[in-house]
């Protein structure tokens, strides 16, 4: 019996290649986690929790994959001149950026809710 665990692993155009995907390995696909599908609304809130009152705007539901994610999470900041994060599919934008960026994600034409107070 043959074994079919085998195959490509280095390609001299891209490099490392994962075997099971068939993908570059920075590209692979096997081991991403998949984000559950919510419910395709994206939300907009606040809070200070853990942040020695610093307010910080959260915003969820974002219907992009990790990178995707990253990269409109730097349009976000740079629009609003603050520095921020992205944690868990979750981008933290510092400071109250409410009125600024529920325009811009309705703007993209996703359903956007402001959350909590």
């Amino acid at each position: 019996m043959k074994n079919r665990s085998g195959g490509l692993v280095f390609s001299t155009e891209q490099g490392r290649m994962c075997p099971g995907c068939r993908h570059p390995v920075d590209d692979c696909i096997c081991g991403a986690p998949s984000r559950p599908a919510g419910d395709g609304v994206v939300r907009v809130s606040r809070e200070t929790k853990g942040r020695k009152g610093k307010g910080v705007t959260l915003i969820t539901g974002i219907p992009l994959d990790e990178k995707d994610l990253k990269a409109f999470a730097k349009i976000l900041k740079a629009r609003c001149g603050t520095g921020g994060t992205v944690k868990d599919g979750v981008v933290e934008i510092q400071g109250d950026q409410r009125d600024v960026l529920v325009p811009l994600l309705q703007d993209k034409g996703w359903t956007v809710k402001k959350a909590g107070g």
